[in-house]
């Protein structure tokens, strides 16, 4: 039989067990996820310090690439084809374009139309009098400069039309400068405008208004808001 002085010597032992217990046991749960969080973020200095293996692999590794890609990548940023869909004569199409290369700008070209690089013209195949030239504007160009010399140039055709702004239903959506004029020889366009990506072209356009109109103006304007700077 136990005697009464043996359990009360085992009281402070027993205390002393929960106690451990209590600070051990039910600590390690409870903490595990505040741990958890502290853990990565020991972790992330003591990896980073480690090495210098940690550190360059976030820190230089994407450094590295982009310097080393970056001229690569801006060659492959664009796919070499893309669909469009545009209104041809017969009816809504989805049709595939070609990447090109101009001076300094690059743009999507459909079947039908030929790409002169050099001299920056857009034009139908099969009759060159339907043309687009593209030329990169600098930055901090003067618009009324522009303006002043368009309408002179356009003005030797007829009475000069303005429709400058958000341009409703078309493709270029939104033009700085959009002149217009129209004769015995067609249709003339002299327009500024800017990419989303704030690069500022100048198109000039001619459309003779003969029987490959319909082929020319639909795709040729899909085509030009392709332009990007390179």
């Amino acid at each position: 039989m136990i005697s009464l002085s043996n359990v009360w010597k085992s009281v402070p032992m027993l205390a002393l067990v929960f106690m451990l217990a209590a600070c051990s046991g039910t600590n390690a749960p409870s903490s595990s996820p505040e741990s958890s969080a502290p853990s990565q973020n020991t972790e992330a200095p003591e990896s980073s310090p480690s090495a210098g293996e940690g550190e360059p692999n976030p820190g230089n590794e994407p450094g590295e690439d982009h310097e080393g890609t970056s001229p690569s990548a801006t060659e492959t940023e664009r796919p070499q084809s893309e669909s469009f869909g545009l209104l041809t004569p017969e009816g809504n199409k989805t049709l595939t374009a070609q990447l090109h290369q101009g001076e300094g700008f690059s743009l999507y070209v459909f079947d039908g139309f030929a790409f002169d690089a050099e001299k920056g013209r857009l034009s139908l195949e099969k009759n060159a009098d339907y043309y687009a030239d593209i030329e990169p504007l600098p930055e901090g160009y003067n618009l009324e400069e522009l303006r002043a010399a368009g309408e002179k140039e356009l003005g030797a055709h007829g009475e000069v039309a303005d429709y400058s702004g958000e341009l409703v239903e078309h493709p270029l959506g939104f033009a700085a400068l959009y002149l217009q004029t129209s004769g015995e020889g067609g249709v003339w366009d002299y327009m500024v405008w800017e990419s989303e990506t704030g690069d500022a072209f100048l198109f000039r356009l001619h459309n003779p208004k003969e029987e490959e109109a319909s082929d020319f103006a639909s795709p040729v304007l899909v085509s030009l808001s392709t332009v990007r700077s390179d």
